[in-house]
């Protein structure tokens, strides 16, 4: 490889895939800088608030989570929130994440959203597969209509742009992190004081 030769880091989406390869591509980017965001982070870290705001890091994490099973197991595959959602006191509410995260560890906070994560990608890559991004969600509008799997990726992008800007702000209040990326060689860690 020549000096010049730029090597992609390991969520760089593709520069020219398909549809599906960037869409998912995007998420993934966006799902790493989130999660770089909030890494090896206490209970304090998790916690912090800035100005008036109720957001904190540790509320994102888990309201991330929660968003990512709710798109692809409620809205696409019609099945209600189970698993961890159930034995964390699941309630059906804007709040209800933001608001109950303080109750989780750091580490539970952490495995909630890697978990998520890791289920959220085994259905979207399976569901692509098996019938690609203009497959019918389960979920209808009022009006009866449908939004296809392309909508529910772009809703999730959409949360996750919104969401990764909140943490920018709130990471730096922490400990003075910032910038876009990780570091090329960054790998996802848990709790601060905790190896993976």
């Amino acid at each position: 490889m020549s000096e010049n030769e730029w090597v992609s880091p390991w969520w760089e989406p593709p520069l020219a895939g398909s549809e599906a390869e960037q869409l998912v591509g995007a998420l993934d980017r966006l799902r790493t800088t989130f999660r770089y965001k909030v890494d090896e982070l206490d209970a304090d870290g998790l916690n912090v608030r800035i100005g008036a705001s109720s957001i904190t890091l540790g509320g994102l994490m888990k309201h991330l989570a929660a968003n990512e099973d709710y798109m692809f197991d409620v809205k696409f595959r019609g099945l209600p929130m189970g698993g961890p959602w159930v034995e964390n006191g699941w309630r059906d509410n804007n709040d209800w994440e933001f608001e109950s995260a303080v109750e989780n560890t750091p580490a539970e906070l952490y495995a909630l959203w890697d978990g998520a994560v890791a289920r959220s990608r085994a259905t979207l890559s399976a569901a692509i597969a098996d019938g690609g991004l203009d497959q019918p969600a389960d979920i209808s509008w009022p009006d009866g209509r449908h939004p296809n799997l392309r909508r529910l990726v772009c809703d999730l992008l959409e949360e996750y742009g919104r969401h990764t800007g909140h943490a920018d702000l709130l990471r730096e209040a922490v400990d003075g992190r910032v910038g876009e990326d990780p570091p090329t060689d960054w790998k996802p860690h848990g709790p601060k004081n905790h190896t993976t």
